[in-house]
């Protein structure tokens, strides 16, 4: 997808973290992986870089995707608070930490109650599609009880 034909050497920044030109997307299609309040915006994306940045922010309460990819993320926080998982490790979270998501990690992003999310996210711009955990895959996850307090797999 690209964020628009005419190239943009600048998007200015609008507030509230929106940007010029960039269309705020869904998370994921509603329905087709457990997720609470989550939106996306793809900031840049060019034919001549093999990455693409892109912008989630996590609403107050809200959580990404318990999922894996092949694929490497690079991630910075840049509003607000929360705390992921990275395998069997959780993190508190806030402005300017950078987390590193290696290949076939488990991983999830939750909010604060009280404020969203808002984190950077540098992918490769060919990549695989999530993975979600099965059965025997949550299973071995909850044996760790810190990440079985923390992962959300569809309950509120």
């Amino acid at each position: 997808m690209m964020v628009s034909t005419k190239v943009k050497h600048k998007r200015a920044h609008l507030g509230n973290q929106r940007w010029d030109g960039v269309e705020v997307l869904e998370y994921k299609a509603e329905g087709s992986a457990p997720f609470r309040a989550v939106t996306r915006q793809v900031l840049f994306e060019d034919p001549e870089l093999a990455a693409q940045w892109r912008y989630f922010e996590v609403a107050p309460g809200g959580h990404t995707t318990l999922e894996r990819h092949r694929h490497v993320h690079a991630v910075m926080v840049i509003r607000g608070r929360g705390r992921c998982l990275v395998g069997e490790e959780i993190h508190d979270l806030q402005p300017h930490d950078l987390i590193s998501i290696p290949p076939f990690t488990w991983h999830q992003f939750r909010a604060t109650e009280d404020e969203p999310l808002g984190f950077l996210c540098l992918v490769n711009a060919e990549r695989d599609r999530p993975q979600l955990p099965s059965e025997q895959d949550l299973l071995e996850l909850r044996r760790h009880p810190h990440v079985a307090a923390f992962i959300r797999t569809g309950e509120p």
